[in-house]
């Protein structure tokens, strides 16, 4: 079903697991999707080239979500190519583990500059075409352990929970412009952990079991993504959407 035909997204980070779930998803149901990706030029591409293959159109997308300069030539360059953009996917993350006495100071900033200042780069030079589309929309990816707590995690869980706070902020503030912004929360997923962005068994993967008794999948979050995206979203803003199969029940 091609629900999303004649859209645009955006989607960070998206070179592998949960971003290229929902690089792939929202290509299927039709959007036109650009794969940002800071490094990692050959996944990306891979995502992109799966898309092509499957009759999509997708572009790739080399900037680093930091840099504001490089943010606002992505968003350029993804407005020359595709004439909009309608879906904000604000994947791009760190999840590395250390216990907070010894954390770097560059490593709590390093996390903040992806997680959240990546997430403010975005959004702000995505905003003038957003407000041109008919139905934009904004998602961000959080985090269980924002609203379950870890250890080891300061970090990012501060981070997760800032963007959080961020999509109450922008539900209110853009609403007018017909604008939803939304959090999808993942919890226990099983993903391929790349050990300059993320800490291979995370300690509280042992705190939390799933009630249904297994891992979650990257697209099982990419569907929600979808879901939030398309018109069966239109009506949800602000919200912070839990998928972990049970292992933590929010409000």
């Amino acid at each position: 079903m091609q629900s999303l035909q004649g859209k645009a997204a955006l989607v960070t980070g998206a070179g592998r697991n949960i971003g290229r779930a929902i690089a792939l998803e929202l290509a299927h149901a039709g959007a036109m999707v650009a794969v940002n990706v800071r490094a990692s030029r050959g996944e990306g591409q891979s995502v992109v080239d799966e898309i092509v293959a499957r009759g999509g159109t997708a572009m790739l997308a080399v900037a680093d979500v930091t840099r504001r300069a490089e943010v606002d030539a992505m968003v350029d360059a993804v407005a020359q190519r595709f004439g909009r953009l309608d879906i904000l996917v604000n994947n791009a993350a760190v999840r590395q583990e250390a216990t907070f006495a010894d954390m770097p100071y560059a490593d709590w900033r390093a996390t903040m500059e992806v997680c959240v200042d990546g997430a403010f780069h975005c959004i702000q030079a995505a905003l003038p075409l957003l407000k041109k589309s008919d139905a934009g929309t904004v998602i961000q990816i959080g985090g269980m352990t924002a609203h379950t707590g870890a250890a080891r995690r300061a970090h990012v869980v501060t981070a997760k929970a800032a963007l959080a706070g961020l999509t109450r902020a922008l539900a209110h503030e853009l609403a007018g412009f017909g604008i939803t912004v939304n959090c999808v929360a993942p919890g226990m997923v099983d993903t391929v952990r790349n050990a300059a962005s993320a800490t291979p068994l995370p300690e509280h993967h042992a705190q939390h079991q799933p009630l249904l008794a297994r891992r979650g999948r990257p697209d099982e979050i990419a569907s929600a993504v979808v879901w939030l995206a398309g018109a069966g979203g239109r009506f949800t803003t602000g919200q912070i959407l839990h998928i972990n199969g049970g292992a933590y029940l929010g409000g």
